[in-house]
C-alpha cells in the first residue's frame, strides 16, 4: 500500500477555483482575495470534460492553459482534476448507454453528476484518454502537486453492461457455479442457477428485491453492492494508469465522502496515493462524528495525513436547510481536521457559481466577490494562522493505542439482511462507541478488520456481522498478550458470504467473549429496558431498540437486564483471560449485547480504556477534544473547544502555543473561547509514558461566565 504525500511547507490551504466560468478581468481580483486569506493551493477543472473536450474527437486545452499560466504567475500550487466528475452533453446524446440505469430498471437521459455507467466500454475509454491527455500536457507543470481523478464517486447502475460484468466478476470471485449457488444459498426458493448467463442484476424488477433496503437474497445483494464499488474503482484505475503514462510520481487521489454507504473505501485505499475527502456534516453539533470520519480516512493509508479537498467556508447548498456556519466555527472544524491528521484544507468553492443548483452554495468569494464580510475575514484569519504554524505538524501521525474496526461488509449485510431490526444503523452503532472513546480524550485509528492490531492495546469492534479472514484469531491475539477487546450485538452472526454459522452465537468469536446469545428481542424505538451495570459503577442506564438474551460461558456478568420476561439475565459481560504463556498479563473481552444509552456506553467504554491508562486528561470536560499528534519524538496537542462557552482548564503539560508563541507551563490555565483551538508543542517529558500526563485527570475545570474577557487571540 502506497503513501505518498508532495512536499509543502505549511498545510495547504485555498480550494475549488473555477475560472472557467468568469471573465478574465476577475481572476485578477480573485488572486488579489486570495493572497489576503493565505491561500496557496487552487484545484482546478473538476467538471470541464465538456469544455476541454466539446467532441470526442476534439481536445481543446487553450483556456485551462491560461487558468493554469495565471495561477502559476501568482505562485500557487494546482491540483489538477481528471474533469471526468460528470458526462458532457454530447457523449450522452452520441452514446445513451453511458447514461446510467436506475434500480426500477430506467435508463436516465442526460443530467445531474454521477450519471455515468461504470461499466460501460465507451465512458471507460473516454474518461481514460482525457485523463491521459491532461497528464501529458501538465505532468511535470512546477505548481502542480496532485491529480484529482474524478469527483465524489458514488451511485449505482443496473444496465445491461453492468449485468455482463456483474457476471464476469461473479466468475473470477467463485470460478464454479456449485460455490456460486453454496455462497447464496440457492436451494432457498429453488433459485439453483445452471448458467451464468441466468444470474441477473438484483433490482426491483427481480425476484431478488423484497423492499426498500432488504432482499430476498443477501448474497445476491451483498455482492453486487461490492461489484459496484469495484466497478468504480476499475474506472478510476483506468483514468490514474493513464495518469501514469506520462506522470510518474505526482500523488494521485480522489475526494471521499466519509462514511459513504455505497463504496467500500478499503478496497480503494491501496489505489490512492493519499486519502482525501470532502466534509460536509448534516449539522452544528456534529464535532464527535467528524473526529471519526476525519480517523476513518486517516486509517484508509494506515494513519498517513489525509487532506480536506472541501468543505464550505459558509453553508451548504443541498439540504432542506442549510444554516451558516456559526462565528468561529469553520476556524474550530478546521483545526480538528488538522488535529486528526490532515495535511491540507481545502475549501468548495473560491467563488460563487452564478447559476444552477449550487449558486446559493458557501464560498470564499460571495456573489459580489467581496473581502469585507464576516465569513472572508474568517476564512483569512485561519489562512494566517495556517501560515503561521507552518510546517510544524506536517506529516506528523496519530500516536494511537486504540483501533476502532468498521466493515463495509459487516454494513452491508446487517441492513439488508430481514429478521433483524431495520431501526438499527450501522454508521450510528460505530458513532456511538467513537464518540465515548472521542469523549474521553482517546487518540484512536479506525481501521479496516484485515489491518493490523499488534500496536493497539484495545480494539473496538462494533456490530461485527460478518466474521471473515482471520479476524476471530487476531482479536484473539490481542486479549492473548494482554490487551482489551469490546464488542457487541449481533457480532459474529454471518461468514463472508452472509451465511449464517451452523454454531451458537457469535459464531467463531464465542471462546474469546465466554458467553452464548441463546435469543435476541428486537423493540421498536422508545422501547427501552434499563441495564443494571452492578459489576461496573451501579448505574441503571437504559438499552433499546435490541436485546440479546445472553448466557455466560466463561465470561463473567457485570450489567443485566432489569424489566420485561428476561429481568436479570446477563447484558455486558467481561471475559478476563488467564495469564499467557509467555508471562504476560491476560487481557478482557467485552460484549454489549443491546444498544446502551450514551451514558451507558461511556461507562462500559471507560471501564475497558481505565486498565491501560488511557483516559485523556480532558474527559471529564464535556466537548473539551483533546488530539495529538507526532513526529520524530515531537508531539503536538490540540485542544478545540466545541461546548459552546468559554473553558478554562489546567494545561496537562508544558509548552509552546504554536498559534500565539506563548509559553505554557504545566497546570497553568488556559482560557479557551466558544470555539477556541490551542495547538500546544508539547516539551520532552523523560520517562513519561505514552498517555500520560503532566497534570492527570483531577485538574480544576472552569466555565468562564464573561467572554468578553478573551483576548481576541484566544478567540
Amino acid at each position: 500500500m502506497t503513501s505518498a504525500q508532495p512536499s509543502a511547507s505549511q498545510i495547504r490551504y485555498g480550494g475549488d477555483y473555477n475560472p472557467e466560468q468568469w471573465p478574465r478581468e476577475v481572476w485578477d481580483e480573485d488572486a488579489r482575495a486570495l493572497d489576503l486569506a493565505a491561500m496557496d493551493t487552487v484545484t482546478l477543472g473538476v467538471f470541464d470534460w465538456a469544455l476541454l473536450q466539446p467532441a470526442e474527437d476534439v481536445y481543446d486545452f487553450g483556456l485551462l492553459d491560461e487558468i493554469v499560466a495565471h495561477v502559476g504567475a501568482t505562485g500557487r500550487h494546482v491540483v489538477m482534476a481528471t474533469a471526468t466528475g460528470a458526462l458532457p452533453p454530447w457523449l450522452a446524446h452520441a452514446h445513451p448507454e453511458v447514461n446510467r440505469t436506475d434500480f426500477e430498471g430506467r435508463r436516465h437521459v442526460y443530467g445531474q453528476r454521477h450519471n455515468a455507467c461504470p461499466s460501460s466500454p465507451v465512458f471507460r475509454r473516454l474518461s481514460a484518454a482525457l485523463a491521459g491527455r491532461l497528464a501529458e500536457r501538465y505532468a511535470g507543470h512546477p505548481g502542480l502537486v496532485a491529480w484529482h481523478v474524478g469527483n465524489e464517486y458514488g451511485g449505482a447502475c443496473y444496465c445491461g453492461h453492468c449485468e455482463a460484468a456483474f457476471r464476469v466478476w461473479l466468475q473470477q470471485r467463485y470460478t464454479t457455479l456449485d460455490r456460486l449457488n453454496e455462497a447464496w444459498n440457492t436451494t432457498f426458493w429453488s433459485h439453483t442457477y445452471t448458467d451464468w448467463e441466468q444470474v441477473v442484476v438484483p433490482n426491483a424488477l427481480s425476484e431478488h428485491w423484497r423492499g426498500p433496503n432488504h432482499t430476498a437474497f443477501q448474497g445476491t445483494t451483498l455482492d453486487y453492492l461490492r461489484f459496484t464499488s469495484e466497478a468504480m474503482l476499475a474506472s478510476f484505475v483506468d483514468e490514474k494508469t493513464a495518469i501514469r503514462q506520462h506522470d510518474p510520481s505526482t500523488p494521485v487521489t480522489t475526494n471521499f465522502m466519509g462514511m459513504y454507504r455505497p463504496i467500500d473505501y478499503h478496497r480503494w485505499a491501496e489505489h490512492l496515493d493519499l486519502a482525501s475527502w470532502d466534509n460536509y456534516p448534516p449539522d452544528d453539533v456534529s464535532h464527535a462524528r467528524m473526529a471519526l470520519t476525519h480517523d476513518l480516512m486517516r486509517g484508509l493509508k494506515q494513519g498517513a495525513p489525509f487532506w480536506v479537498m472541501e468543505q464550505t467556508p459558509t453553508t451548504t447548498a443541498s439540504r432542506d436547510v442549510n444554516p451558516l456556519k456559526r462565528p468561529g466555527v469553520l476556524r474550530l472544524w478546521s483545526w480538528q481536521a488538522v488535529a486528526h491528521g490532515a495535511d491540507a484544507v481545502l475549501y468548495f468553492q473560491v467563488r460563487q457559481s452564478r447559476g444552477a443548483c449550487e449558486k446559493y452554495h458557501g464560498a470564499v468569494l460571495d456573489h459580489a466577490g467581496r473581502t469585507d464580510t464576516r465569513s472572508f475575514r474568517e476564512v483569512a484569519a485561519l489562512g494566517a494562522e495556517l501560515r503561521r504554524l507552518g510546517d510544524a505538524v506536517l506529516g506528523a501521525r496519530t500516536p494511537a493505542r486504540v483501533a476502532l474496526l468498521f466493515d463495509w461488509d459487516s454494513w452491508w449485510a446487517a441492513e439488508i439482511t430481514d429478521g433483524l431490526n431495520r431501526h438499527v444503523r450501522y454508521p450510528q452503532v460505530v458513532m456511538d462507541h467513537h464518540r465515548e472513546l472521542w469523549q474521553a480524550g482517546v487518540d484512536l485509528d479506525v481501521v479496516a478488520v484485515d489491518a493490523d492490531l499488534s500496536g493497539y492495546d484495545v480494539v473496538v469492534a462494533p456490530l461485527l456481522h460478518v466474521v471473515k479472514g482471520d479476524v476471530a484469531d487476531r482479536l484473539e491475539q490481542v486479549v492473548a498478550r494482554g490487551g482489551s477487546v469490546l464488542t457487541g450485538f449481533w457480532s459474529g452472526r454471518v461468514d463472508e458470504d452472509t451465511n449464517a454459522f451452523l454454531t451458537d452465537v457469535p459464531g467463531p468469536l464465542a471462546g474469546l467473549l465466554g458467553v452464548r446469545v441463546e435469543e435476541t428481542d428486537s423493540q421498536p424505538p422508545g422501547v427501552t429496558n434499563p441495564v443494571a451495570l452492578d459489576g461496573l459503577d451501579g448505574s441503571r442506564p437504559d438499552a433499546e431498540l435490541v436485546f440479546e438474551l445472553l448466557v455466560e460461558e466463561g465470561a463473567e456478568v457485570v450489567g443485566r437486564y432489569t424489566e420485561d420476561f428476561y429481568a436479570g439475565r446477563p447484558a455486558v459481560t467481561r471475559r478476563r483471560h488467564p495469564d499467557s504463556s509467555d508471562g504476560l498479563s491476560g487481557g478482557e473481552a467485552w460484549y454489549v449485547g443491546t444498544a446502551l444509552s450514551p451514558d451507558g456506553m461511556a461507562t462500559v467504554v471507560r471501564a475497558v480504556l481505565e486498565r491501560h491508562g488511557l483516559i485523556g486528561p480532558y474527559a471529564d470536560v464535556p466537548d473539551l477534544e483533546h488530539a495529538v499528534r507526532e513526529r520524530d519524538g515531537e508531539r503536538t496537542s490540540f485542544l478545540l473547544n466545541h461546548s459552546g462557552r468559554p473553558l478554562e482548564v489546567p494545561a496537562h503539560t508544558g509548552g509552546t502555543d504554536l498559534l500565539t508563541g506563548d509559553r505554557v507551563e504545566a497546570g497553568q490555565p488556559l482560557r479557551l473561547g466558544p470555539a477556541g483551538v490551542v495547538v500546544l508543542r508539547e516539551d520532552p517529558r523523560p520517562g513519561s509514558g505514552p498517555g500520560e500526563d503532566a497534570v492527570g485527570r483531577g485538574g480544576t475545570v472552569t466555565v468562564v461566565g464573561d467572554d468578553t474577557m478573551l483576548s481576541e487571540e484566544t478567540r
